[in-house]
């Protein structure tokens, strides 16, 4: 499954390989694809990793998700 995060970052295209390789620690991720332009996170993953977890170690990497209307 595919999951999408639209985040507000800093972060550049030299830290895209870093993002990955730290998101691919986590049990059940298989890869994520980071578009600064558009300052969205699509991670493609299994159901043994939640969106919440993905999340949580987007934050930690300087990622931090923003919330739409429905999400507040």
């Amino acid at each position: 499954m595919y999951s999408t995060f639209d985040v507000n970052s800093d972060g550049c295209l030299i830290c895209n390989s870093g993002v990955m390789s730290e998101l691919g620690k986590l049990q059940g991720v298989f890869g994520a694809e980071v578009d600064f332009v558009n300052n969205r996170v699509v991670v493609n993953h299994t159901d043994e990793v939640s969106r919440e977890q993905i999340a949580k170690k987007l934050e930690e990497l300087g990622f931090f998700e923003l919330k739409t209307d429905c999400e507040l």
